[in-house]
């Protein structure tokens, strides 16, 4: 069955579902085995069920047409510029709920209440064990020296997550230093911007580049891949910073729709997702770092080490993302 397909059918399958009291149907822009612990955990410990429809492009349009009959009750996608995106288009609602606000520190969540994250990942650098020294990257501005000519890959410009570390860029250092980094970066990497950062790696252990940005649950994810495990070994992890500033971050995060059908059994799913069992197995199973205090880092993701997070806020991310993405585009950065 064909990707298209396939979404269709699952998002079909929500719509022809009668609609319960006790249930919980989720638009989740994450893979289903990422999040499917997850509800088999609130499942088993409340007895309502979860229905999830992977909806991996057109998740605003989607309810938007959808309107009040839509199923959904929760939307759960990565990037503030994801979640502000379905704020901003009006189809979701806000949560008045105690047991968030205590589990989910202010900087984490929407001051309106209208979205809440639940995990957060550094935007970091894998750099190759054998051709880059320790203590050879330290900050996002040193991407952009020459020294780094032909050694640095990178997915497209134009992906999420690199847009999003460009926001915070602009926000550390306004337009015509972020438009020179963008010039400087482009001018040193080996090859044109593609694939995902796993890919990034796997052009590293092949020798075709030597430093890459990617987001730190990945190497838990290619260490786990007997395919990419020997990719993962090739490199290890630095936490470079801004200057004046830390490792850029971003979320994963949940909103509850306009519509939401089933409002109690969603917000009971939403409070579970911010309980110190589930920040758990976020932390096991998808090597991301809790964000709720107190909850622990897997071992894996503790010995990636200790780094200081950038404190700029998301909600300023998600409002320079437009701008951001017109520089990544006026530079040509993935021509």
């Amino acid at each position: 069955m064909s990707f298209r397909l396939a979404l269709l059918a699952s998002a079909a399958t929500l719509v022809a579902s009668p609609v319960f009291a006790d249930e919980v149907n989720v638009y989740s822009h994450r893979q289903p085995e990422l999040v499917q612990p997850l509800f088999d955990a609130f499942t088993a410990e409340t007895g309502i069920p979860v229905n999830v429809a992977f909806v991996d492009k057109g998740m605003v349009e989607r309810l938007t047409a959808e309107g009040d009959r839509s199923p959904a009750d929760l939307v759960m996608t990565v990037d503030i510029a994801r979640l502000s995106e379905v704020v901003t288009a009006g189809v979701t609602q806000a949560v008045e709920s105690d047991a968030l606000d205590a589990a989910i520190p202010a900087g984490f969540r929407d001051p309106e209440g209208h979205w809440f994250g639940l995990t957060s990942r550094a935007r970091i650098v894998y750099a190759s064990k054998e051709r880059v020294a320790d203590g050879e990257v330290t900050t996002y501005e040193d991407l952009a020296d020459p020294k780094w000519k032909g050694r640095i890959c990178t997915r497209p410009g134009t992906s999420d997550y690199n847009v999003a570390l460009t926001a915070a860029y602009l926000a550390h250092h306004g337009e015509a230093e972020t438009r020179s980094w963008l010039t400087g970066l482009k001018g040193n990497l080996a090859k044109k911007p593609e694939g995902n950062d796993r890919s990034q790696v796997k052009s590293i252990w092949a020798g075709e580049c030597d430093i890459s940005l990617g987001n730190t649950y990945y190497m838990g994810q290619m260490l786990a891949d007997p395919e990419q495990k020997d990719w993962a070994g090739a490199v290890r992890i630095v936490f470079p910073t801004f200057e004046g500033g830390g490792t850029h971050m971003n979320i994963s995060g949940v909103a509850m729709t306009k519509s939401a059908p089933n409002r109690e059994a969603a917000l009971k799913l939403m409070e579970f997702l911010a309980s110190d069992e589930a920040q758990a197995i976020y932390a096991e199973t998808n090597h991301e770092f809790p964000v709720k205090p107190g909850v622990a880092r897997s071992d894996l993701v503790a010995s990636w080490g200790e780094f200081t997070p950038d404190t700029l806020d998301l909600v300023e991310i998600a409002r320079l993302r437009p701008a951001a993405l017109k520089l990544i585009e006026d530079v040509n950065f993935d021509g």
